[in-house]
């Protein structure tokens, strides 16, 4: 069954930046993606480069930036006041906090601490970066009504009959 909207698939992956660092392996991690194809699950263009793909396949994709995690955006650079981040004792760069935006919560990386001011990043970590995925299709199957409804893959042990289902009369 090759891979199309509206499907499951699980799948292992090695994700490398354009020096041939790995970033990321799910096999190291013995842990599958599971997405559901056509519902932005992951990055678009890995999404578009899977599309007919089959079980047993296995591909190199290598993505700009604008298909992966998008260019950086140095506007997304901002300076806050330290008492934003109360509660934290130590506050190193690299760090990462969840915070407001005007598009819902989004993940921030603090890159500069002083004592009045911290510099957080709102850039994807990835963003601006060539990445290369090493993918292996492990299984393709079509999607439960629940799932459809979720708009993502249910885990293994999730009774399907116990989802809401609000697309029923």
């Amino acid at each position: 069954m090759p891979i199309a909207t509206q499907q499951v698939v699980a799948l292992h992956y090695t994700l490398h930046d354009a020096d041939g660092n790995v970033l990321d392996d799910s096999r190291h991690r013995d842990n599958p993606l599971s997405y559901l194809h056509g519902h932005d699950n992951i990055v678009a263009g890995l999404e578009q480069a899977l599309e007919g793909a089959e079980v047993g396949s296995r591909l190199s994709v290598t993505l700009a930036p604008e298909q992966a995690y998008g260019r950086r955006d140095e506007a997304l650079l901002r300076e806050v006041a330290r008492s934003a981040f109360a509660g934290v004792a130590e506050l190193c760069p690299g760090m990462r906090f969840q915070a407001q935006g005007p598009d819902g919560p989004r993940t921030v990386t603090v890159v500069e601490v002083n004592d009045a001011q911290v510099t957080v990043d709102a850039n994807h970590p990835l963003a601006g970066q060539t990445l290369r995925y090493d993918v292996e299709i492990l299984a393709v199957r079509d999607a439960t009504r629940a799932e459809l409804a979720k708009g993502h893959p249910l885990a293994e042990d999730v009774d399907h009959t116990q989802v809401e289902d609000r697309k029923r009369p």
